[in-house]
């Protein structure tokens, strides 16, 4: 949507949608809300498990994207220590990838860490690989909240022919 007074004034707000492990990392998508809410048109999943009570698969990912994914411009992933194992966080990044929308994962300082290596979702590992995904860290948008809005600009100018999204669905957590 456009914000301002007249037509030389008007700057984007980016809507964007937040995904995250409720459970494990609730406290910093509240920071993060807070930060950020003024900026931005937040939309969050709000644990898709509790609202969509479906265990159809195929009418949970149309929900998704049709509910939660269309309209923005781009999924922000805040990856924690168990994020990498979530259905939910894989099937966001799934339909976000689907609509060709940008797409930024960023590491929170609870993030599991092995052989010196964030384990970050595989769907999002493939894209930050091939280049499609933007990758910044929790700590680098609380220097300098500025970070975010050339990340959202960053993701949504990568090429699309970057996408990687032929993984199969988790189905599972982790």
């Amino acid at each position: 949507k456009w914000t301002g007074l007249s037509i030389a004034s008007r700057t984007l707000t980016r809507k964007i949608f937040i995904s995250y492990h409720h459970k494990g990392d609730q406290p910093y998508y509240d920071v993060f809300s807070t930060s950020f809410h003024d900026s931005y048109d937040l939309v969050y999943d709000n644990s898709l498990d509790r609202r969509i009570q479906s265990d159809n698969v195929d009418y949970v990912m149309r929900k998704i994207r049709e509910d939660y994914i269309t309209g923005t411009s781009c999924t922000v992933v805040l990856v924690g220590r168990e994020t990498w194992a979530r259905k939910y966080v894989d099937w966001e990044i799934l339909a976000t990838l689907e609509k060709q929308h940008g797409l930024i994962g960023v590491k929170l300082p609870s993030a599991q860490i092995e052989n010196g290596k964030v384990i970050v979702p595989d769907r999002l590992y493939a894209n930050i690989a091939s280049g499609y995904a933007v990758w910044t860290s929790w700590e680098a948008l609380n220097h300098n909240p500025a970070q975010l809005q050339a990340s959202i600009e960053e993701a949504n100018a990568k090429p699309k022919n970057l996408i990687r999204n032929d993984l199969p669905r988790r189905l599972r957590n982790g």
